[in-house]
């Protein structure tokens, strides 16, 4: 549902009362055939979702996917090719683009946390840091780089950061409370905790009644001792700040997940192009 209503309002913002570059100088019945060229070594992504833009706008368009999602290409790497009416391509073609781009560079960025996380444990997450509006697609394409997505928004998770904590007079109480109101509404959602030191962690794992933990703007030596104090009680994630160069040193210090809003909020879009055939 979010992307038809996304893909909606991408065809609407674009081509609004027409596209009149096409209309004034192509006609009406020219049929004809573009494909998808990247132009750069990544993981695309997004195919499926350039598909479903194509049917949106005309759903007389033949698509032809040439590989999957997820698939690591290179310079010169056709993705797909489409048929069909001139203007339908043409109208199709700023919102593909767009779309694909964006999804491609965040999967390529993704690949690259998680290969370096090859024989540990642990996994990237994705984070709220998203475009507003495009989250669907932007945790999409995590997925299709290898990631896994933290919550979607705040209505499927009870996360208690440091300022819900803070507001409610700490660990203790912000965990009690987050437990009555799911028995008040009869919701069952997972809660995560945020701790900003090891004397927060001892308050959770005295409180109980969490499912994870999250060790936020630990360096890696303090997360290896929170580890040791959690002993595999309460799944554990990293969060904050943590990159390329760091990512590797929190995986081994034997958390279970790792959340990087890099992801999705600091990502180059890969290249790639439409031309007619």
């Amino acid at each position: 549902m979010l992307i038809e209503k996304l893909l909606e309002l991408a065809i609407l913002e674009d081509i609004g009362d027409g596209d009149h570059s096409s209309l004034s100088c192509i006609p009406n019945t020219a049929q004809g055939e573009v494909r998808l060229m990247v132009k750069q070594t990544g993981i695309i992504a997004g195919i499926e979702i350039a598909q479903k833009v194509y049917s949106k706008i005309d759903s007389s368009i033949t698509f032809q996917p040439l590989i999957n999602d997820g698939e690591r290409v290179q310079q010169g790497t056709i993705a797909f090719s489409a048929k069909g009416k001139v203007h339908s391509l043409l109208q199709a073609e700023r919102i593909v683009l767009n779309i694909m781009q964006r999804m491609s560079g965040i999967a390529t960025q993704t690949r690259q946390y998680v290969d370096i996380l090859k024989g540990t444990k642990a996994k990237v997450l994705d984070t709220r840091k998203t475009t507003p509006g495009m989250r669907v697609l932007d945790k999409m394409a995590v997925r299709i780089g290898g990631g896994e997505n933290h919550r979607m928004g705040l209505y499927d998770m009870i996360m208690l950061k440091d300022n819900h904590v803070d507001f409610a007079g700490g660990i203790t109480q912000a965990i009690e409370m987050a437990q009555t109101y799911l028995k008040r509404i009869g919701k069952t959602l997972p809660i995560e905790i945020e701790t900003r030191s090891l004397d927060e962690v001892k308050q959770v794992l005295a409180t109980g009644g969490v499912n994870r933990i999250m060790l936020d703007n630990f360096s890696p030596e303090l997360t290896a001792q929170a580890v040791k104090l959690i002993d595999g009680r309460i799944e554990i994630e990293s969060s904050g700040g943590i990159t390329l160069e760091t990512i590797r040193d929190y995986a081994d210090a034997g958390v279970d997940y790792i959340s990087v809003g890099a992801l999705t909020h600091q990502i180059k879009s890969l290249d790639m192009n439409l031309k007619k055939v």
